[in-house]
């Protein structure tokens, strides 16, 4: 092989993000030739910004043709519903709020004695997809987070009721990807499927998108509970028994604040957040969600039921 033919196989060479980028952006472009009604799920946090950012990527200069929905537990962390919303007014887009306090407060839901209202998402998110008839969800769920994840294809038929069975999952051969669905039912899609949590932040840090500042390594009020940091709140924490201390924290993942963990973290940048995450042996879920923990199924018996 001559040099100048090695010097241009090098230049044209793909890195690993950009392949994880291109399958992506393919799986997206599928999913807007494919429905009718699709909608991007955007909760504010990394994964659904990672999201977005590639949607907006396969489309420009055109807007993509989602709209993005929020399931919002009444718990969610204040820095990253200022960030929601100041992201879906840069960008112009509209977003449908599906509120489970609504729905506690109309008596259609019973705030659980835990005071923990993720598990509570379901129904909410269930029903805004059947009342906006949404065919495609798109969501920022990967392989690589929890086991029942791993499960799933990237393109994931839900019934009727929004249920999820591994056994009516379909092949993905070759990437061809096969969106029927019968009247009712719909598609969960999974374009970041075949990242890490690693890939993710190195992707972050290559195209520059913003995050809402509690994943960066901050000073906050924090309490302990089954080994994990929880901020206090309106939810029923801390106990009598649990004092409240200030750290300087971080987290990796965001949700309901009940049952997300930060972790102690001097992280302040996107590469220190790199390099912490590269020495790490714990998928975000597993070392900061408690709802995960519940039991050995958790996340599978959640999915099966409607939950993302």
């Amino acid at each position: 092989m001559t040099t100048a033919t090695s010097a241009a196989r090098d230049t044209y060479a793909l890195s690993h993000l950009d392949v994880l980028e291109s399958e992506a952006v393919h799986i997206v472009r599928e999913v807007a030739g494919e429905f009718e009604r699709p909608v991007i799920l955007f909760s504010g946090g990394k994964d659904s910004a990672v999201m977005l950012h590639l949607a907006l990527k396969a489309f420009a200069p055109a807007p993509p043709p989602f709209a993005l929905l929020h399931v919002d537990t009444g718990h969610n962390f204040p820095e990253v519903l200022e960030y929601r919303d100041r992201t879906v007014a840069r960008h112009g887009l509209r977003l449908y709020v599906a509120s489970v306090q609504e729905y506690i407060d109309g008596g259609l839901l019973r705030e659980r004695a835990d005071g923990t209202r993720n598990p509570l998402q379901t129904v909410p998110l269930t029903d805004t997809i059947r009342l906006e008839r949404f065919d495609a969800v798109l969501g920022g769920g990967r392989r690589d987070e929890e086991k029942a994840r791993a499960k799933e294809r990237v393109f994931s038929l839900r019934d009727e009721f929004s249920a999820w069975d591994p056994r009516r999952q379909r092949p993905e051969l070759w990437q061809l990807y096969n969106g029927r669905h019968a009247p009712g039912e719909h598609v969960r899609v999974f374009p970041l499927s075949n990242w890490t949590e690693l890939d993710v932040w190195q992707y972050i840090a290559r195209e520059g998108i913003e995050l809402p500042a509690i994943y960066y390594a901050h000073e906050r009020e924090v309490f302990r509970r089954s080994g994990m940091w929880l901020a206090p709140g309106e939810w029923g924490g801390p106990r009598e028994e649990e004092a409240v201390e200030r750290r300087l924290v971080r987290y990796r993942t965001v949700g309901d604040m009940s049952c997300t963990g930060a972790v102690d973290s001097g992280a302040t940048t996107v590469a220190e957040v790199i390099a912490e995450i590269a020495a790490s042996r714990l998928t975000e879920r597993g070392a900061t969600r408690a709802d995960d923990k519940l039991s050995e199924a958790a996340m599978e018996d959640r999915k099966r039921e409607g939950y993302f």
